[in-house]
């Protein structure tokens, strides 16, 4: 089943460049993961108040994973969707989408994994509770 902008909790815009395209005339495959990241990042920045300079315990990725469904190119505006799929205990997963103007079913869709870690040692730790509080919110 076709995944749609309602199965989302969470949507931002996404405004494609002039750069964004390659030479075939519509947006790069490793520019995909760049609108992940900004779908992601802003989430946990506006949701969840994730200050990324100066927070003890942060996220880091573990897993991405992008599916090409449709090509899309500048100047589309496109709409970023994410919703949380599992929170385990130091780890949890976004499911993602990004949709075009032009179709109900998206033109790409992934998936991306977090691990908070201690800002120092880099290593994994539970996810703070304030965080996690957010995360719930966002589940599907």
């Amino acid at each position: 089943m076709a995944w749609t902008r309602d199965d989302f909790t969470y949507l931002t815009p996404i405004p494609t460049r002039w750069n964004d395209n390659d030479m075939l005339g519509h947006v790069n495959n490793v520019i995909y993961y760049s609108y992940f990241e900004a779908v992601v990042v802003r989430f946990l920045m506006e949701k969840c108040g994730v200050d990324w300079g100066e927070d003890r315990y942060i996220p880091y990725a573990a897993e991405n994973l992008c599916r090409y469904k449709k090509p899309v190119a500048f100047p589309e505006e496109l709409v970023g969707a994410m919703r949380i799929d599992k929170i385990g205990n130091t780890s949890f997963t976004y499911d993602l989408a990004l949709f075009s103007q032009k179709w109900e079913e998206p033109a790409a869709e992934g998936h991306w994994v977090h691990v908070f870690v201690d800002r120092e040692t880099e290593r994994p730790v539970p996810i703070p509770e304030n965080i996690r509080s957010q995360l719930t919110e966002f589940q599907k």
